[in-house]
């Protein structure tokens, strides 16, 4: 089991569409940003400076997936609770449930593989290490 974080996010006016209503892509940015927020509240420090695994350049994002609940808008504090669904080798998927209050707005779940610099500037996905998975326990 992993742990839960949550990133709070306050919805400003250019979130919002012509109607009032969070722009569907903005929820995509936060889910981003709650996943760094994620392995850095997990004690880990940013991808980049993570001196165990020269040349980490961090864990892009490989699939996405959203379902969307209810609508949000300007003015609301919403709540995006993140954690660890699954470890699978070289890619793990992280959960993300956007709530308001109670009231679960949308959830996500992200695949993401640990990729690493090769000296020709390609990426290359790498095993996830133990002590990333520990720190999220």
């Amino acid at each position: 089991m992993s742990k839960e974080i949550n990133y709070r996010v306050n919805v400003q006016f250019g979130d919002c569409d012509p109607a009032g209503i969070v722009f569907f892509p903005n929820f995509s940015r936060w889910m981003d940003a709650a996943s760094h927020h994620y392995f850095i509240q997990c004690g880990l420090p940013p991808w980049r400076a993570i001196s165990e695994i020269p040349q980490c350049v961090g864990a892009p994002l490989l699939e996405i997936h959203t379902r969307f609940h209810t609508s949000a808008t300007y003015g609301e504090s919403l709540d995006v609770h993140t954690d660890i669904e699954e470890w699978r080798g070289k890619i793990f998927i992280q959960r993300h449930r956007v709530l308001r209050g109670d009231t679960l707005v949308c959830e996500g779940r992200e695949t993401r593989a640990l990729c690493v610099r090769q000296t020709d500037g390609r990426l290359k996905a790498i095993t996830v290490p133990e002590f990333i998975r520990a720190a999220c326990s």
